[in-house]
């Protein structure tokens, strides 16, 4: 048999954590969690029980005692013995580029070395390691315990072996992931390019008020786009579109109107930071709506989300 992985989780914020579900879920791995903050097994016992699931066999406190989770007391005691390391730290360059250097300062020469991030390249984050063909990013969809998109993204000098190993890691998991490779370093990757393509939108159109309020955003999301898209990604649902003539029709037959709102659509997008650095006016204005309309996120909150998208991903399975 296999000897089982052993695998670093660098910061246990909702990602780390969530893929530390993961992990639990569908390997065998023993796990090293390592995060500055002072709490860390605190944190861990409040938080993984909700990404485990009510029906989860196992306790925080037996994974712990068992070996199979280990709260490690820096980034080189996690790396060690590992054959996976992933960091998960802030979306800060200068923070990665600091912490990937002990990483590979630690770690075993063969570990595979995989951060997250939402669209800093591996390009950047490897610019001050020895060996940067060890490096690449593994992206999830948050949370990745649950969501099955993992965007593999390498850089100019990755080992196209290091790219396949994490590809087959989660096409073997079990867990009903979907790797997929991104071929050349983009900001944002795939996913996040699309998702904040759609945020700019939303943001533009309650600043203009074009709606009353964010709920309304939310509201076309969840009655249209949203259930159509969780069965349908924008090529195959314009495709359908275009009725028996395909996407070719639908790009003829409406051409026009396309045309006319990807041209409204490149206006010069809102600073989110003004020249100071400080959120811009529109950031706290929109900030409140939110907060007001729905509050901020509780452990019950992240518990129905997380039941709800369950069930999304369930029924969505009659579809493929």
């Amino acid at each position: 048999m296999a000897t089982p992985p052993k695998i670093a989780l660098i910061g246990l914020g909702s990602i780390g954590i969530s893929f530390a579900a993961l992990h639990i879920q569908y390997t065998d791995a023993q796990l090293a969690a390592f995060d500055p903050r002072p709490d860390l097994q605190a944190h861990l016992e409040s938080i993984l029980p909700l990404y485990l699931g009510e029906n989860s066999k196992v306790t925080v406190s037996e994974l712990l005692s068992t070996g199979r989770l280990r709260i490690a007391s820096s980034v080189e005691d996690a790396c060690e013995g590992a054959t996976i390391v992933q960091e998960q730290g802030p979306e800060n360059l200068e923070f990665k580029q600091k912490t990937l250097i002990s990483i590979e300062a630690s770690a075993h020469p063969d570990a595979h070395l995989w951060s997250s991030t939402s669209g800093i390249p591996v390009s950047a984050q490897a610019a001050n390691m020895k060996n940067k063909t060890r490096l690449l990013v593994v992206h999830p969809f948050n949370p990745p315990h649950i969501l099955p998109l993992i965007e593999i993204s390498p850089g100019p000098e990755t080992a196209p072996e290091r790219v396949q190993f994490a590809k087959s890691f989660f096409e073997k998991l079990g867990s009903g992931h979907r790797p997929v490779v991104v071929r050349k370093e983009v900001p944002g990757f795939v996913g996040n390019r699309l998702a904040f393509a759609l945020l700019r939108e939303a943001v533009s159109l309650v600043n203009e008020g074009v709606v009353d309020d964010v709920s309304d955003i939310d509201a076309v999301m969840e009655a249209s786009l949203g259930p159509r898209w969780a069965i349908q990604g924008p090529f195959k649902s314009y495709a359908m579109g275009g009725g028996t003539g395909g996407l070719g029709a639908f790009l003829k037959n409406l051409s026009g109107s396309i045309q006319t709102i990807w041209d409204d659509q490149s206006r010069q997008p809102p600073n989110i930071l003004d020249k100071d650095g400080k959120p811009a006016g529109w950031v706290d204005s929109l900030v409140k709506k939110t907060d007001v309309t729905y509050g901020l996120p509780t452990p019950a909150v992240i518990e129905d989300r997380d039941a709800k998208l369950r069930r999304v991903l369930e029924a969505r399975k009659d579809t493929q």
